[in-house]
């Protein structure tokens, strides 16, 4: 029988295909520093948002995938670029107009308009960790302040002044010819005002390992680059951490692939090796814009936290890295499902198929069992039938359905249950809207609470089913919901079916309808139809 290692060395899974890559990179042997290093980056500009959560997910994806494969230590390191100058004031923090002043300092040099943490550089760190801890992600956080400022990275920025004028060659050849003019690789921070200047260099003196320039007064100042005198500007900052690091792996988006061989030129010339990389798409907020830090648009991970798990958010980063993906609020019930339904399916799957399931790659193989006897959709249609104001009500109808169920033994379905309220009050609620029935549609809902009424009263399977059913279950249900159709000319079921969301629910789609009645009962399916008729729901 085909060993799980086995299966992940041959897989199709894009995290194995990634793993059997940096395997090859190093020659199947542990590097000489010991390990393989991952890195992710971070520009903390303004408050994390969900796709710096989703380059750290999927990275660590990958490195649990070559794990598998392979025997070699691993680290993760998240890189904070927190000595980047403030270029501008993001939208979305108190009293913007205080920052003004600050503009081009350190991000670890502005206050933080929270009045939580020393600076608003550190503030957003320790966003990004809540944010990663949340799901037990295992890295090492590494601040580009400290980097600097420490020592650590003096060696690279050394032989960054010695090889300055290869490093510009580089450079230069990417821009425009007015920025030619006056671009330099270093950005000096000025010994008095702590800002970060983009000056042009007078002198580097590669020897010393200083850099001469004016400041904006035209004052000049002579400068070492070690020490956390100067910072790389992000670009060549790219490449030189992938030296001084010797990092193997790193992801990033769309946005940066133009990038990709200034930022392997650099790290070469700076005596390091370009690493493997990896390039995903973009995400995208509700109206197919790119999603922004200082915009704040789109969904943040507190918010989809709000109304689904971080298992079901973790599935959606796995779908697709390379398409663009909507992030807004209705992606999130499909993606609830769709992560249960492959929890269901992984322990009846062979090795080869739980290799390409994403619940191995989020569970690192040992995904747990789901305990979702009813899915988030339909949770929601219950929420809207039922008027459920919190959970209790909704197991009201669980337990009917699903007697074995409790919110002990399914702690998942008791929190699903809970969001399901959340999301309907938040977002479905406000979109409702049921029409009224035409008279073709009033005759063919008349016809189906009169059978289903016959159902209540005998609590029997109706003679037309007792030959292939014993006892009422979904599938009588469905087949009296489908054969009243059939009925009254609905040549196609989807548009019966359409009119009964739109009559009942005040949507365009639903629930399978045996499904619904069987959770929400079938004198309560009765009930809610004569409200339909009498225009109730419309009203």
């Amino acid at each position: 029988m085909t060993s799980l290692r086995d299966a992940a060395l041959t897989s199709k899974a894009w995290p194995f295909e990634e793993a059997r890559k940096l395997l090859k990179r190093i020659g199947g042997e542990t590097p000489e520093k010991g390990h393989v290093l991952f890195e992710t980056g971070y520009g903390p500009s303004g408050l994390p948002h969900i796709g710096t959560f989703g380059e750290v997910a999927r990275t660590s994806m990958i490195r649990r995938a070559f794990e598998a494969i392979s025997d070699i230590p691993t680290r993760l390191i998240c890189f904070s670029d927190d000595m980047d100058g403030m270029r501008k004031v993001p939208d979305n923090v108190p009293d913007p107009d205080a920052l003004r002043e600050h503009l081009q300092k350190p991000l670890t040099s502005v206050p933080d308009p929270f009045g939580t943490h020393e600076s608003f550089g550190h503030h957003n760190n320790a966003m990004l960790r809540r944010f990663l801890d949340t799901f037990g992600f295992e890295y090492e956080f590494i601040s580009a302040t400290d980097f600097y400022r420490s020592g650590q990275f003096d060696e690279v920025l050394l032989r960054a002044a010695e090889r300055y004028g290869a490093l510009m060659e580089v450079m230069l050849k990417s821009l425009r010819e007015e920025r030619q003019q006056t671009y330099s690789i270093f950005l000096p921070v000025h010994p008095e005002t702590g800002r970060v200047l983009y000056v042009p260099m007078k002198h580097v003196d590669g020897a010393k390992g200083e850099i001469t320039f004016d400041d904006e007064d035209g004052r000049e100042w002579t400068l070492p680059v070690t020490g956390g005198n100067v910072k790389l500007q992000w670009k060549p900052d790219f490449g030189a951490r992938w030296a001084a690091l010797d990092v193997d792996f790193e992801m990033y988006g769309k946005d940066h692939s133009t990038n990709t061989a200034i930022y392997d030129r650099i790290c070469e010339i700076l005596g390091g090796r370009k690493p493997e990389h990896y390039v995903y798409e973009l995400f995208l907020d509700e109206n197919g814009e790119k999603i922004s830090k200082s915009k704040g648009n789109g969904l943040t991970i507190d918010e989809w936290l709000t109304y689904a798990s971080t298992e079901s958010l973790s599935y959606y980063m796995f779908l697709k890295p390379r398409t663009a993906k909507r992030l807004s609020w209705d992606v999130i019930p499909k993606a609830v499902d769709e992560y249960h339904q492959q929890l269901r399916a992984f322990s009846d799957q062979t090795p080869e198929q739980q290799a390409a399931n994403p619940v191995w790659h989020i569970h690192r193989g040992q995904p747990p069992a789901s305990g979702m006897v009813v899915s988030f959709s339909l949770l929601l249609n219950l929420v809207s039938v039922a008027r459920a104001e919190d959970k209790a009500t909704l197991w009201g109808f669980i337990r009917r359905y699903a007697p074995e169920a409790a919110p002990e033994t399914h702690p998942d379905l008791d929190q699903a249950a809970g969001f399901a309220v959340r999301y309907f009050q938040d977002f479905v609620a406000p979109t409702l809207a049921c029409r009224p029935p035409t008279e073709p549609e009033r005759a063919a809902l008349e016809d189906l609470v009169a059978r289903l009424r016959a159902i209540a009263e005998t609590g029997a399977v109706p003679e037309a089913y007792a030959a292939d059913h014993a006892s009422l279950s979904e599938e009588v249900f469905m087949s009296v919901v489908r054969d009243t159709g059939k009925a009254h000319g609905f040549d196609s079921l989807r548009d019966w079916f359409k009119v009964l969301y739109e009559v009942l629910l005040g949507a365009s789609q639903g629930p399978r309808w045996g499904s619904f009645i069987a959770l929400y009962g079938v004198a309560e399916t009765v009930a809610l139809i004569d409200r339909a008729l009498a225009g109730e729901l419309v009203s």
